[in-house]
């Protein structure tokens, strides 16, 4: 498989704090790929480059083989990159379908005149919106709740909608910061069913940074490990898993990850 993105010599300085440093990784097009780390490696970081939230110190991100450094993140969204973050983010005071419709109107082509005239082509942008919307809200269980606020959800039906949301800007690859984070084991074990149906459904390569290892092995095919910003391994869940420079990160001595 070819790689749908690379860093190439990634680094991140904040003043004297270097959060990432030289830091060379490949995702393959079509695989989920677990990052991982101790608390303070850098992860969520990591993704805050590649969405340019921060520009890089050095170093040159690749997507889709073009370079992405210092591209505005909606630039970066619209070329086919969508992010979940590990405290949710929802426009929490409107609606379940008002949160979808933000995403999928950002991609529809359709002027400012258009739409403050209501013409026919705006009215039919329109309603595309909302059919393209609905479609992918009841596919999540989320169809009898359009009308709620989306701060009323239940903290599950919120982790979905926001990779709903994600998906309505039409991806090519989805990063998932810490989607199991508050979940009990039984449903981080759930949600990995769930977002291999995801990966399957919609053809996508997904990255996800996770600190529920279980559900990291069981859904990753391949993972790479992160301290203070620097990659000390990688590989195939397995062999990560027995790998001492992992067990030493995040135990401190030698042991077993779950």
């Amino acid at each position: 498989m070819s790689a749908l993105l690379e860093t190439c010599h990634l680094t991140r300085e904040f003043g004297g704090l270097r959060a990432i440093g030289d830091l060379s990784i490949a995702v393959k097009r079509g695989e989920i790929l677990g990052i991982i780390g101790p608390n303070g490696a850098g992860k969520t970081t990591l993704f805050n480059l590649l969405t340019g939230i921060y520009p890089p110190s050095y170093g040159d991100i690749l997507f889709d083989g073009r370079s992405i450094t210092g591209l505005q993140p909606s630039r970066i969204a619209r070329l086919g990159m969508a992010r979940t973050f590990q405290n949710i983010r929802l426009f929490r005071q409107l609606s379940v379908l008002e949160n979808v419709r933000i995403a999928y109107d950002s991609g529809l082509a359709c002027s400012p005149l258009d739409a403050m005239l209501r013409s026919p082509w705006a009215l039919l942008r329109e309603r595309e919106s909302v059919e393209a919307s609905m479609e992918l809200l009841e596919m999540f269980q989320l169809g009898s709740h359009v009308e709620d606020r989306a701060g009323d959800l239940s903290y599950g039906a919120q982790r979905r909608l926001e990779i709903v949301r994600a998906l309505a800007l039409k991806p090519t690859l989805l990063l998932l910061d810490e989607p199991a984070a508050g979940m009990n084991p039984s449903e981080a074990m759930q949600l990995t069913d769930f977002l291999r149906w995801v990966h399957d459904k919609f053809s996508l390569t997904i990255v996800l940074i996770e600190h529920h290892m279980q559900m990291v092995m069981a859904l990753c095919d391949r993972i790479e490990v992160i301290e203070f910003g620097v990659r000390i391994a990688g590989g195939k869940p397995e062999d990560v898993k027995a790998d001492p420079r992992v067990i030493e990160a995040y135990l401190g001595t030698e042991g077993e990850l779950p």
